[in-house]
């Protein structure tokens, strides 16, 4: 009678869950690392933390009455910093995935320190595209853009409308410096010439004497390898000196829609700049942006790229934890990379094996002031990259996991 219980006792936990067989704590928890209080936290932020629990919202169980929890922190843009964070999310506090995580060296620290454990690293900000190279891993899956998109993609459809002499504009770290290395590599390929390079450090507020050194160069395109609040900062300081007046092109390789707003589209008019989303783009990503302006916080705000990434990347792997019914990395990764069809926010997509997410990028210039109908209507569309043209092919990126 007693083994007849047992037994009774076993199946019946079995056959109860098998949904959650291997959830850890029976809850998905995803932690949404960023910048939240820095040069960062328009285009990430909190607006970051309202996308992913709207991907937990939609996601809704997965048809598994699976629960899920959103957790958040700021890492300062400090890789010790996130570095912290991270593990004690994985050591002590049960934390499956991470999501977002702006600034490079963050990134990369933390692709380093949850290779091979259960921990799934959706890389969705971080623009190394070591990630998906020689540093690549089976715990991370990069979405949206990544230095070697930004780089060469934006080089190619700045030269092929006549900008062959550049000079950069860089911050000191490793977003700018891969960004750079990217285009001129890319520019001096193909019959180009980078003219010089100005480096600066993060959170510069005052470019006058990068800009004159541009300016003074006559370099046809100025380049401006930085993000955030320095990108903002540049342009506003390129206007005050007339430098697109005076004929000279500025292209923002990593700019997104709330830094045009910040710095404001008389501004920032002329301006090139290439995108991996648009809110304006269908009728798919101007619902999504229209729920997310009226999510607590946003105040009407559109979201970012960066944003738009954390909802996607967020929302895939959930579907990949239903799939498996596990949280573990090395379950519902394989799962993702499965992935090949149409993304509502970002097109037809595809997940590699070396964790590259592909997508069609685009290049845009700012509109002017009296072509803007409506607020946040800020872009026009220059030309479409295939998602093909836009990622470093699979071959040449030195990851280990690419059979």
């Amino acid at each position: 009678m007693k083994n007849l219980k047992w037994t009774l006792a076993l199946a019946a936990s079995l056959i109860g869950g098998v949904a959650n067989a291997e959830i850890s704590d029976n809850v998905v928890r995803v932690g949404v690392l960023n910048d939240i209080s820095g040069i960062f936290q328009d285009t990430n932020g909190m607006g970051s933390v309202e996308a992913a629990r709207m991907a937990a919202e939609d996601f809704n169980g997965g048809g598994k009455g699976i629960k899920v929890e959103i957790v958040y922190a700021d890492h300062q843009n400090k890789a010790d910093v996130g570095n912290a964070i991270a593990r004690k999310w994985l050591d002590v506090e049960g934390v499956d995935a991470i999501v977002d995580v702006p600034n490079s060296a963050v990134g990369l620290s933390i692709n380093t320190l949850l290779r091979d454990s259960r921990m799934t690293f959706l890389a969705s900000s971080t623009a190394s595209s070591d990630l998906t190279g020689k540093a690549c891993s089976p715990n991370t899956i990069q979405w949206v853009n990544d230095a070697w998109a930004t780089g060469n993609t934006t080089a190619a459809a700045m030269m092929s409308r006549g900008g062959k002499d550049w000079y950069f504009l860089t911050v000191d770290y490793a977003l700018g410096k891969g960004i750079e290395a990217e285009a001129q590599k890319y520019i001096e390929a193909h019959g180009g010439k980078v003219i010089g390079s100005s480096k600066h450090p993060l959170g510069t507020s005052d470019f006058a004497s990068f800009l004159l050194q541009a300016q003074g160069s006559k370099a046809q395109v100025i380049g401006l390898a930085n993000a955030g609040g320095d990108t903002i900062n540049a342009v506003k300081q390129a206007a005050e000196f007339g430098i697109q007046q005076g004929g000279q092109k500025l292209v923002a390789f990593l700019l997104f829609i709330n830094d045009v707003h910040g710095m404001g589209i008389k501004v920032a008019q002329g301006l090139q700049l290439m995108e991996a989303f648009y809110w304006d783009m269908n009728d798919d990503t101007r619902a999504f942006a229209k729920r997310f302006a009226a999510r607590p916080g946003m105040n009407g705000k559109m979201p970012s790229g960066n944003q738009a990434g954390v909802y996607a990347s967020t929302l895939a792997y959930l579907n990949a934890v239903a799939a498996t019914g596990s949280d573990n990395a090395k379950d519902a990764l394989p799962e993702m990379k499965k992935f090949k069809g149409k993304d509502k926010l970002f097109g037809d997509t595809t997940i590699r094996q070396d964790g590259r997410v592909v997508h069609p990028m685009y290049l845009f210039e700012v509109k002017k002031p009296e072509e803007s109908k409506y607020p946040y209507d800020y872009y026009k569309l220059v030309s479409t990259i295939s998602a093909e043209q836009a990622f470093r092919p699979l071959t040449e990126g030195g990851c280990e996991l690419v059979k």
